[in-house]
C-alpha cells in the first residue's frame, strides 16, 4: 500500500508576505496591504520565497519559505505544495529528477525611503569560479516615485574598473555617484538588471522586484552609512562595466505587454477593464481577451505563473464552480500551478493591473 500523501485538488496559492525592516525602508508598503505603521522602516516585503538559506543582511541568514494562507494547504510552505503536486506544479520549469526542488523565483516589493546601497550580484563567470556564490538576475517594475527620484543602473560610458576602484577607495567615496548611470524613476517602467549590473534604488522609489532565487549580494558603496559590511573586492570582480540595458515599458493603451524576457523568467503586464468600449485594447469583463479570443493566464499550460496585483481588484477563477474563486486586491501575490489550465480572471473594479511572471526554471 502506498504511503505517499494524496494531494488535494490543485488550486491557486495565496502567500503570506515576509516583512523586513531596513535602514533605508519606509512605510509605503501599507498602500499594498502590508501591516506597516506610519513611521516604520520596512524596506522589503518578500511575496514569494523558497530559499534554504539567506544572507545575514537579506533575511537574517536562515531559510525563507513562503507560507500558504488559503485552501486545504493553508499553513503549509510553498516547498511542501511543490512536493505534493510534483511536476504538475512547475511543469516544464521543473529541474530533471527534482520534482520538489526550490521554486525558481524570489518576488518582492521594495520601499526606498533613502538610497539603497550600491551593490552587485555575482556574474556568471564569478559564480562558476566560486561555488558558494549564486547569480541573481532581477528586474524592477516602478510602482511609485517621488518627483526627481532616480534609480542607478550600470556605470557611465568610459568608466573602467581602475576608475571605479580609485573612487571607491577615495575620501568619502567621492566620484562614486558620478560614475553611476542615473535613470529617472517613472511609474510603469520596467528595468532589467542582469547579474553583474551594479545598481541601487534611489530615495523615494517603490518597486515590485522579480529575481532568480538567490540572496547573494556584494555591497560596494553605502552613501556614508556606517556599520554595514562592504564587499568591494568581490564586487569589482563581478561588475559588468558600462551602461546597463535600457528599460522597457508598457504603453498605456496596451492590454498585454511583454516587459522583460530572461533565460529564467518572463514578466508581462496585464490591464483589465470592466467596461472597455468596443475596439478598445483594454481587456474586457470576464476573461483576458486578445484579438485571437480568450486567453488563459498562463502563456501555455506547461509552466507555473505568479500574479502580482499592483492596482485594482479582481477575481481569479479556476473552474466552472462559483466556489472555485479567489478575490484579489492590490498587493496580493498568487501562484497558479502549471497544470491548472482553466484559469480565468475578471476585474471587480473599474480597472485592474497585474504583473504576470512565468517561470522558466534555473
Amino acid at each position: 500500500m502506498s504511503t505517499h500523501p494524496v494531494p488535494p485538488p490543485m488550486y491557486p496559492l495565496l502567500l503570506r508576505p515576509m516583512l523586513f525592516p531596513k535602514v533605508w525602508g519606509g512605510d509605503r508598503l501599507a498602500l499594498f496591504g502590508k501591516h506597516v505603521k506610519h513611521g516604520d522602516h520596512i524596506g522589503e516585503a518578500w511575496e514569494l520565497a523558497d530559499l534554504d538559506s539567506t544572507s545575514a543582511s537579506g533575511a537574517g541568514g536562515g531559510a525563507a519559505r513562503s507560507i500558504i494562507v488559503n485552501g486545504p494547504l493553508q499553513g503549509r510552505t510553498l516547498r511542501e505544495a511543490h512536493t505534493l503536486f510534483g511536476r504538475d506544479f512547475l511543469g516544464h520549469a521543473t529541474p530533471p529528477h527534482h520534482d520538489s526542488a526550490p521554486f525558481p523565483l524570489l518576488v518582492k516589493y521594495l520601499d526606498a525611503r533613502e538610497n539603497l546601497s550600491v551593490q552587485v550580484h555575482p556574474s556568471i563567470a564569478y559564480a562558476k569560479a566560486h561555488p558558494a556564490a549564486s547569480i541573481k538576475t532581477e528586474c524592477w517594475y516602478i510602482l511609485d516615485a517621488e518627483p526627481g527620484s532616480v534609480i542607478y543602473k550600470g556605470l557611465r560610458p568610459g568608466v573602467l574598473r581602475k576608475h571605479f576602484e580609485k573612487h571607491l577607495h577615495g575620501k568619502n567615496g567621492e566620484g562614486v555617484v558620478a560614475d553611476l548611470e542615473a535613470v529617472p524613476a517613472i511609474p510603469g517602467h520596467m528595468h532589467n538588471l542582469p547579474s553583474g549590473t551594479v545598481h541601487a534604488l534611489g530615495a523615494g522609489v517603490l518597486v515590485a522586484e522579480v529575481q532568480t532565487p538567490s540572496d547573494t549580494t556584494f555591497r560596494v558603496y553605502d552613501w556614508g552609512r556606517s556599520g554595514r559590511e562592504l564587499h568591494v573586492a568581490q564586487a569589482l570582480d563581478c561588475i559588468t562595466y558600462g551602461p546597463a540595458r535600457d528599460a522597457t515599458f508598457l504603453p498605456p493603451e496596451a492590454s498585454i505587454g511583454r516587459l522583460v524576457s530572461t533565460g529564467f523568467f518572463i514578466v508581462d503586464e496585464l490591464h483589465l477593464a470592466s467596461d472597455a468600449p468596443p475596439g478598445s485594447t483594454l481587456v474586457d469583463t470576464m476573461r483576458l481577451a486578445t484579438s485571437a479570443g480568450p486567453e488563459a493566464l498562463a502563456l501555455s499550460n506547461d509552466r507555473a505563473v505568479v500574479l502580482m496585483i499592483v492596482d485594482g481588484d479582481c477575481e481569479l477563477r479556476w473552474s466552472e464552480h462559483s466556489h472555485d474563486a479567489i478575490d484579489l486586491t492590490r498587493g496580493n501575490t498568487v501562484v497558479v500551478p502549471a497544470a491548472l489550465v482553466d484559469t480565468c480572471i475578471m476585474t471587480t473594479a473599474d480597472t485592474a493591473k497585474m504583473l504576470r511572471v512565468t517561470t522558466l526554471g534555473m
